[in-house]
């Protein structure tokens, strides 16, 4: 792919998961990859199995380390590092507080790092880790699907401002994907994402698919399409149809 062969490519949240499938993945097309995650450990032997170089740190902190590693050029950031947090309107605040500034302001803050660069070359590629949830909601996971809400808000706010100066945005926005936030989301999770789950590397593909097709929404999971096209047609009967759900996650014992 002419896109990303030879680009300078960050991956945050890489230590697993979707973001250690889009390092690979990234780096099988040709990119020099910079892998970020709070525990080098966790990255480490990915840089190593990749011919990569692992950043570690903060997410939206590591913008000008990464630059310095990928020779002063980052061509694509995939803001990947994200917060399950499962909860109601009762979770403690400082599990909002946690969702918003991982899912949402680290995008913020990264962006900010990187679009004066990326205006004046005329060009750059914006990747957002989101989720259905942004697109829907997920039953018993406030904090998220309000976060991931605003990651995708954010990503089209990006898109529609930038997109006449050479800046592409991509918004990935799965179901369930077979990672650790999956085990995260507990009975919910089990019982609206478990069984249509999908591997990493799926969530990777359709991120290429999209980049190929310069389409901003990548849905791994294609009904989605559907369900979002539901659910302003007829926000009411969709908002029926998932409180039936969470009627049924309640019965389960939830």
């Amino acid at each position: 792919m002419s896109a990303v062969q030879g680009a300078g490519v960050v991956v945050t949240g890489a230590g697993g998961g979707i973001g250690a499938a889009l390092a690979r993945g990234f780096a099988d097309r040709g990119a020099r990859v910079v892998v970020n995650d709070l525990d080098e450990a966790r990255i480490k032997p990915l840089a190593e199995e990749i011919g990569g170089v692992a950043v570690a740190g903060d997410a939206s902190r590591i913008v000008d380390a990464a630059r310095d590693a990928l020779d002063g050029t980052v061509d694509i950031y995939c803001a990947n590092a994200g917060l399950a947090s499962p909860g109601d309107v009762f979770a403690d605040e400082e599990v909002w507080a946690a969702a918003w500034d991982v899912n949402v302001m680290a995008h913020v803050r990264a962006a900010g790092a990187l679009l004066p660069d990326w205006l004046e070359r005329g060009s750059g590629r914006f990747v957002t880790t989101a989720s259905a949830a942004g697109l829907l909601t997920m039953i018993g996971a406030a904090p998220y699907s309000v976060t991931k809400h605003g990651a995708v808000a954010f990503a089209e706010w990006l898109s529609l401002t930038y997109r006449h100066r050479g800046v592409k945005v991509h918004a990935i926005c799965p179901q369930g994907v077979r990672t650790d936030m999956l085990t995260a989301a507990g009975s919910a999770g089990e019982l609206v994402l478990a069984p249509g789950a999908i591997e990493p590397e799926a969530v990777a593909g359709a991120l290429f698919d999209a980049i190929a097709e310069d389409r901003f929404l990548v849905l791994p999971h294609p009904e989605v399409a559907g369900y979002y096209q539901a659910r302003s047609k007829d926000t009411d009967r969709w908002l029926g149809s998932m409180n039936h759900l969470q009627q049924k996650w309640e019965e389960t014992g939830a």
